[in-house]
């Protein structure tokens, strides 16, 4: 275990076999749990870079090196600045995260976590009231 700048909090620098500990717990696994927002999220999210992003061989910044695609993301100038203030957040945690990188990665967990159902909400017009 390491600790992150300023003894913090500690950071694991090794993988967790999370079936061998439920085992070791005669528990049983049943799935991931997911968390949204507030101080547990903000932890998650950076335990995801963490355990994502590498310094890729010839050198440079650290990525996820699973992301190949590389597009244009459109956004509002105030959720750029929330980027921003989260990624100089995430530095001061030890992370080196750049607001973009924090996007795609954001992009991506919520990605995951939609269902179906609800990302047709997103895409279908609203119903105005009629007069």
């Amino acid at each position: 275990m390491t600790w992150i700048a300023e003894g913090r909090a500690p950071r694991l620098t090794a993988k967790l076999d999370m079936n061998k500990i439920a085992k070791g717990l005669g528990a049983e696994r049943r799935g991931k749990v997911t968390v949204r927002g507030g101080y547990f999220g903000a932890m998650q999210l950076l335990g995801d870079i963490e355990a994502r992003f590498r310094v890729p061989s010839g050198g440079g910044r650290p990525t996820d090196p699973g992301w190949t695609e590389r597009r244009l993301l459109p956004l509002a100038p105030k959720t750029l600045k929330k980027l921003e203030e989260m990624s100089v957040k995430a530095r001061e945690h030890g992370m080196n995260v750049e607001p973009m990188q924090l996007a795609a990665l954001l992009i991506e967990k919520t990605a995951e976590q939609l269902s179906e159902e609800e990302a047709e909400d997103l895409v279908r017009p609203k119903r105005r009231a009629s007069r």
